[in-house]
């Protein structure tokens, strides 16, 4: 994202020889974040992953949801590579060309129109600012009941709940004081106030949370 400095323990992932990325922690998580998404999506649509990542994430829910189309989404341009050799790897024919794309910037969001919108693992490595401002924009991408699903670690109620969340966080706040684990509430607040309606806020692996919110305003 826009000026988005994070330390090294925040992107430990590996590179083989084809250029694709493997990240330790897809293989904990994608499932479960996987069972969400068909538990909350309709038949067929269209779906915006923002900040894609090594792009592991955005293949296995295409595999799983082959009536979906999903375009992943990076600003790194390692990333992008990335998530090119997967689906030059897995020949998946429903994930479009991974666009760069700055989701922390103002105004991409009314040139899109999609039907779902996902991040997984972004919000602890963003400033609150910039949360608020994609939150903001995937209000005006979505199309009228589409779905937001945010997977990742938060403060409940306030309060880092592990101790492993306790270190991580640290070690973001001692990068840049900006970034760190958001608190659950203030998440609810930040989405109800343009016009969602939480549909559930589910415990995950890893001590995580995903906010599912349904867009209900125009």
């Amino acid at each position: 994202m826009t000026g988005r400095s994070v330390p090294e323990t925040a992107s430990n992932a590996s590179t083989g020889k084809d250029g694709r990325q493997f990240a330790p922690s897809t293989p904990r998580n994608k499932d479960a974040i996987l069972a969400l998404l068909k538990a909350r999506l309709g038949d067929a649509g269209r779906l915006l992953e923002i900040a894609s990542g090594t792009g592991e994430h955005v293949i296995h829910f295409a595999q799983a949801l082959p009536n979906w189309q999903f375009q992943p989404s990076e600003i790194d341009p390692e990333r992008i590579a990335s998530i090119r050799a997967w689906i030059g790897h897995t020949k998946t024919d429903n994930v479009a060309s991974p666009i760069t794309l700055d989701a922390a910037q103002t105004g991409w969001g009314r040139g899109v129109e999609v039907d779902a919108i996902s991040m997984c693992n972004l919000f602890h490595l963003i400033s609150k600012e910039h949360a608020r401002i994609i939150l903001s924009e995937c209000s005006q991408a979505l199309t009228p009941n589409g779905l937001l699903m945010i997977y990742g670690p938060f403060k409940r109620d306030g309060a880092l709940t592990s101790d492993g969340d306790s270190r991580f966080h640290a070690s973001i706040k001692a990068h840049n004081p900006d970034l760190g684990y958001k608190n659950d509430q203030e998440i609810r607040d930040w989405i109800e106030a343009l016009g969602f309606l939480i549909e559930d806020i589910v415990e995950m692996p890893a001590n995580n949370l995903s906010f599912v919110a349904r867009k209900t305003s125009p």
